[in-house]
């Protein structure tokens, strides 16, 4: 009985067993403070400090062992999720693994448009995206459902385009390629099935520390000295998360003054602080950030 009350506590978070998306998702439940020890061709692991198992499974399994119940939620790409259309709900954008899903035609084709689409053939390994996608805009296509190396589909015959995962563009280019429409944008997204109270309450938990490690990502604590008929206007360019820090120097008219700055604003905030007279700038990353 005991066993089972134990085992009705522990939530099942399937990841990539191997693959792009394996990396992010096990260095983002590490840094989630998760202790996860995955051997080679280990297929599950009890995390030792936290009631969660992890399943190592193929991604495009994922959806369905969510909605069969075998696994309780999993981190795979928003595009896989999407496409399979299987019961489950997105808990959490993960920003990594970002990559977008887009249509290509051979780079020689005068490309005029979406409606150059219409009564060609197109070959992807997303045909419901692609499909529900054509429809929305009204194009009438062939649509040839293939696994693996798709972008060589036009260089055999076998279609006049692609619509495939993009990255970088450069596996295109390689195959004499261009990328002319955007279906969608992708990236690592955390999604779960019908959860018991119990069980959402873990994986909330667990939602919690996500977001304090991405706040962390997406910020740097800051140090400056500063002569003091500056700190208001300092004060103005990084507020912090609610007020900077301020403390005396030993040198009369200054002050050290500690906030947050975000890392996308960095260098231009950085200008602007020496600008107003900052000099020791240092900048640190984050652990955890918890708002």
């Amino acid at each position: 009985m005991n066993t089972h009350k134990q085992m009705s506590e522990v939530v099942r978070i399937a990841i990539q067993k191997s693959g792009r998306l394996q990396e992010g998702s096990l260095k983002l439940l590490k840094d989630c403070g998760l202790n996860i020890s995955n051997g080679k061709d280990q297929l599950k692991t009890q995390v030792s400090n936290f009631p969660v198992e992890v399943l190592f499974l193929r991604d495009d399994d994922i959806p369905q062992y969510i909605e069969d119940g075998v696994a309780d939620a999993g981190i795979i790409g928003e595009n896989v999720f999407t496409e399979k259309q299987k019961n489950g709900v997105i808990m959490k954008r993960l920003d990594f693994a970002k990559c977008r899903l887009a249509l290509a035609v051979p780079r020689t084709t005068n490309y005029t448009g979406l409606a150059w689409f219409n009564g060609k053939n197109i070959a992807t390994s997303y045909p419901n995206i692609v499909g529900n996608y054509l429809k929305m805009k009204n194009i009438t296509a062939g649509i040839h459902e293939i696994s693996g190396s798709v972008e060589i589909a036009p260089g055999i015959g076998l279609a006049d385009a692609i619509c495939d995962i993009v990255s970088t563009g450069s596996t295109l280019l390689s195959n004499g390629l261009k990328e002319v429409e955007l279906v969608m944008q992708s990236e690592a997204v955390l999604i779960a099935g019908d959860l018991s109270m119990q069980k959402k309450k873990i994986l909330e938990k667990l939602v919690f520390r996500i977001e304090a490690v991405q706040q962390a990502r997406n910020n740097k604590y800051i140090l400056l000295n500063c002569p003091n008929e500056a700190i208001e206007s300092i004060t103005q360019i990084i507020p912090g998360m609610k007020s900077p820090t301020i403390l005396p120097l030993g040198k009369p008219g200054w002050s050290s003054l500690h906030s947050v700055v975000n890392e996308n604003d960095f260098w231009e905030k950085i200008d602007q602080l020496k600008q107003l007279g900052a000099e020791g700038i240092l900048v640190v990353p984050i652990e955890k950030m918890i708002k």
